[in-house]
């Protein structure tokens, strides 16, 4: 009895020794990968030019920065970064140096609408990156010209939200694209007018938070739904802000930084959940930056460049990386 009693607390030992090292292998199995930290943020390799207003979409686990504006002229540089090597590359040049232009990806090609070509003026015009032949197309313009607009898919359309133009002031115009067709549709206005929102799909819904009203920074938020073509009013962000770097994650839209009262930059980080209507604070950003523009990709936000102003000022080079 007490030599089965030893043999079977020695296959017990055993077998839990196994199991640590099991769990220990399907933790770190390729050697290298650290344990992810929550809430967190890291840095990445600076951009080779430092820009802010840029144009940004992630293809095939390249994010691409495109135009913007440097530290002297709006630029048509198109340039890519590698979030696993944490290197830059170069794409084909945009064909119009472009600022405040919103983006978004269908079917691994970019698509860019909008934007300014000289600071004042805004454009309808409409372009489309291929990274497989690395050439840009030009597609049918936009019914609205209009800058710092905000864009979003959904099942394969592209629908750009709000911004602003020199006519009309901010707007509350939504209009959507397919690029199957490469035709336009005007759909339901937002329930306030706004530039400089941030736009993103969380599940069904299009997210469409802060960004500069007529009454300033309200933190005014609304969703959208598709099928119904209908803006319902959201939790408002108590943070209200503009010019902020977004993007979606799982379940929750991450709204980071951006331009506060009198144009300043903040470093607040915040994620908001359409399920329960509420907004959530997070590790501050580590540099306070307007205008830097947000990639997900794997898990994490990109935020890359911004400015120290609404209106411009210093012009910096950050990639700034949040972990959830």
């Amino acid at each position: 009895m007490k030599r089965k009693l030893a043999v079977l607390a020695a296959l017990l030992c055993a077998a839990l020794t196994w199991l640590a090292v099991a769990q220990t292998s399907a933790v770190s199995d390729d050697g290298s990968a650290p344990a992810v930290v929550h809430n967190t943020w890291s840095s990445g390799t600076a951009i080779p030019v430092g820009v802010w207003g840029s144009s940004v979409g992630v293809i095939k686990g390249e994010i691409y920065v495109v135009g913007g504006g440097s530290s002297t002229a709006i630029v048509a540089d198109n340039q890519v970064y590698n979030p696993v090597a944490n290197t830059w590359s170069t794409g084909a040049a945009e064909p119009t140096a472009t600022f405040g232009a919103a983006a978004a990806v269908v079917k691994n090609e970019l698509y860019i609408f909008g934007g300014t070509v000289d600071g004042s003026t805004q454009t309808n015009a409409v372009w489309s990156y291929n990274p497989k032949t690395n050439a840009w197309s030009a597609k049918a313009a936009m019914p609205t010209a209009r800058q710092n607009a905000g864009a979003a898919v959904e099942d394969g359309i592209i629908y750009v939200v709000g911004g602003y133009s020199s006519v009309g002031g901010r707007l509350n115009t939504v209009e959507s694209y397919d690029p199957a067709t490469d035709t336009w549709t005007e759909m339901a206005p937002l329930l306030v007018g706004k530039s400089e929102p941030s736009v993103g799909l969380v599940g069904t819904t299009i997210v469409a938070a802060d960004g500069a009203t007529s009454s300033g920074l309200t933190g005014d938020n609304e969703g959208y739904n598709a099928s119904t073509n209908t803006w319902n009013s959201l939790t408002s962000d108590s943070d209200g802000r503009n010019e902020a770097c977004s993007g979606t994650i799982g379940a929750k839209f991450y709204v980071v930084g951006g331009a506060g009262s009198g144009g300043s930059p903040v470093n607040v980080t915040e994620s908001f959940s359409v399920k329960t209507n509420k907004w959530k604070s997070l590790a501050s950003m580590p540099q306070s930056v307007a205008d830097a523009e947000g990639a997900v990709y794997k898990g994490r936000l990109f935020c890359f460049g911004g400015s120290s102003s609404s209106t411009g000022g210093t012009v910096y080079d950050y990639v700034q990386i949040y972990q959830p």
